[in-house]
């Protein structure tokens, strides 16, 4: 969980534990989106994956993926 969701996190899929960096982030009228593209060396290559962001209370998360960078305050 985080105060918001932005280019440059690296989140975790929980169902591959493959890693995935946020290379964009934006809004469609009232939802917000992160792509994805995987965080490795065929990243430059690979699809992006388009993931609708979770607004909660305590902050915004990715459905199906873990932030990996927890100590890091936003």
């Amino acid at each position: 969980m985080v105060k918001t969701v932005q280019p440059g996190q690296v989140w975790r899929n929980d169902a591959s534990g493959s890693n995935f960096l946020v290379t964009k982030v934006y809004s469609e009228v009232f939802s917000q989106y992160a792509m994805l593209r995987p965080a490795n060396v065929g990243a430059p290559s690979a699809d992006t994956i388009r993931i609708k962001v979770t607004k909660l209370e305590q902050g915004m998360t990715l459905p199906g993926y873990t932030f990996t960078q927890e100590a890091q305050e936003f």
